[in-house]
This record gives C-alpha cells, sequence and structure tokens, in this order.
C-alpha cells in the first residue's frame, strides 16, 4: 500500500492525501509536481526512474474499510533537497530516455 508521503522531498510542499500536485517513483520517492517536472526533468535523484501522479486514496469508506480513516496516510517527512548541479549531470545521461526503457 502507498505510503502517501506529506511532503515534497525536495522543497518541503505540503502533498496531503488529496493533492493533485504529488508525484511519485517506482519506490515511492514523492516531489511535488513543480519540482518533478522543472529541477528533475522527470529523473527521480534518488533511483533515475520516472515520474507518474500519485493516487488519491478515497477518504470515505465506499468499500471494506479501504479508506484514509482505517489505512491513513503516512506523517513522516523525508526532506532531502537535490543539489541542482550534481542531479542536473546525473540527470543529462537518462532524461531523454523514456522511463519506461531506463
Amino acid at each position: 500500500m502507498l505510503q502517501l508521503r506529506p511532503t515534497c522531498e525536495n522543497c518541503n510542499k505540503p502533498l496531503p492525501p488529496d493533492s493533485l500536485e504529488a508525484r511519485i517513483c517506482s519506490f515511492e520517492c514523492t516531489f511535488c509536481a513543480q519540482c518533478a517536472e522543472g529541477i528533475l526533468a522527470n529523473v527521480c535523484p534518488n533511483c533515475g526512474g520516472g515520474f507518474t501522479p500519485r493516487p488519491i486514496r478515497p477518504a470515505r469508506n465506499w468499500k471494506g474499510g479501504n479508506y484514509l480513516g482505517e489505512k491513513p496516510a503516512s506523517d513522516e517527512i523525508r526532506h532531502r533537497p537535490v543539489d541542482p548541479q550534481l542531479h542536473t549531470a546525473f540527470a543529462a545521461e537518462i532524461k531523454n530516455i523514456p522511463p519506461e526503457e531506463r
């Protein structure tokens, strides 16, 4: 189950569970859309993968207890700002390769 981390790892912008701005990689590294698409150029600084919009967990119990009230979002903040120069060098080699081919 996704952790639904509460903030962008780079800029620490709040990303509540219903945020349309949250982006994740396959390892659940979490960034805001502005950082993922801007400074990170769709290259996760932790694994090199691409980003996708984070799904939104239902706030209401529609079926079987699968909702935020029963399975809450994480409150663990992972604030690890990216060094823009190092990331630019890292991303330069792979940013033009589609994520599904990396």
